[in-house]
């Protein structure tokens, strides 16, 4: 058996450059390959907060010409919070699905952080308008601060907004999009903000809506990617009553409080959601009816994304 490639952040980043990886979702979403529900346990320690072992495992179908598994492991430590270290810490291992044989061991957090970007930028290269130029980002943290750039690789974009609830969070994501070549500034007023943009993408971790559908101009795609337990919520009623929607898998139906609260209020039906990425991806076609058509794409996040990513890295060609 041959050498483990064994990645770490700056080496997983480095193989997962976005017009590639946008292209390798689209490829995985299109063709599917196996995931199991993800596994969740509980860590008990004495004098320590519950911690969580999340593991997302993912393989080939029997079908494939090449087969890979890949499995996620997570480690959720609120108690690191007083330790001032990160609570979660991730890792990627893929292997060959023939021989068992572990071919690559990179960084979790890094492949999860631009596979997520990457797959709300390939649901904006079917759903966003054609010129859409100006972006709003909601949410500056590390999943925030790699926006403009995935969406960028399927877009012109030309403006950049940046909000978050700490106002010095956003003023430092902006110098920093300037210092990579970006035009973008922090703003505090979210309203004018989203009321001109073209995309919005908020990638927070809000409990209550942010987002209101009532500040949509026709024609804006707003993409919502924080949002990851039936209590959260970035965007409200009304957008989702407005919007033509799409997500990335079934799973979001079980998790994305943006669904569920709407439908058990009666604001939407199960039918109102037009499709997910696979339908996007297997079609290749821009999906968007006119020039005013209001879309909305809700994410959860999927081994089968992770895959996709581990196999980039591994084969970046």
């Amino acid at each position: 058996m041959g050498e483990t490639l064994i990645l770490d952040a700056d080496q997983t980043a480095a193989k997962l450059p976005f017009l590639r990886l946008v292209a390798a979702l689209q490829r995985e979403f299109a063709t599917g390959c196996q995931t199991p529900a993800r596994h969740h346990h509980t860590i008990a320690s004495k004098g320590e907060p519950d911690g969580t072992l999340l593991l997302m495992p993912a393989w080939s179908n029997a079908d494939d010409d090449e087969h890979f598994l890949g499995v996620k492991l997570v480690t959720i430590m609120p108690g690191n919070t007083r330790r001032m270290v990160p609570a979660v810490v991730s890792t990627y291992i893929l292997y060959s699905a023939i021989t068992g044989e572990q071919l690559a061991v990179m960084d979790g957090n890094t492949l999860t952080g631009r596979r997520t970007v990457a797959t709300s930028a390939l649901a904006a290269k079917y759903l966003s308008r054609e010129d859409a130029s100006e972006l709003v980002i909601a949410g500056a943290g590390r999943v925030g601060s790699l926006i403009a750039e995935a969406h960028s690789s399927v877009r012109a974009i030309r403006r950049i907004k940046v909000w978050d609830i700490n106002p010095d969070h956003a003023s430092r994501l902006a110098t920093s999009l300037c210092d990579r070549g970006f035009s973008a500034e922090s703003t505090v007023d979210l309203r004018t903000a989203v009321e001109s943009a073209d995309i919005v993408s908020a990638a927070t971790l809000a409990t209550a809506p942010i987002i209101r559908g009532a500040w949509l101009k026709p024609g804006t795609h707003v993409d919502l990617i924080g949002a990851f337990t039936p209590e959260m919520r970035e965007a409200d009623d009304d957008v989702m009553r407005r919007a033509s929607i799409y997500i990335d898998t079934s799973v979001a139906f079980e998790e994305a409080g943006e669904l569920i609260t709407p439908m058990t209020n009666g604001v939407i039906t199960r039918e109102s959601i037009l499709g997910d990425l696979s339908d996007l991806s297997r079609r290749n076609e821009f999906a968007r009816r006119n020039s005013d058509q209001i879309t909305c794409f809700k994410s959860v996040g999927s081994g089968l994304a992770d895959l996709a990513a581990a196999k980039l890295v591994l084969h970046p060609t």
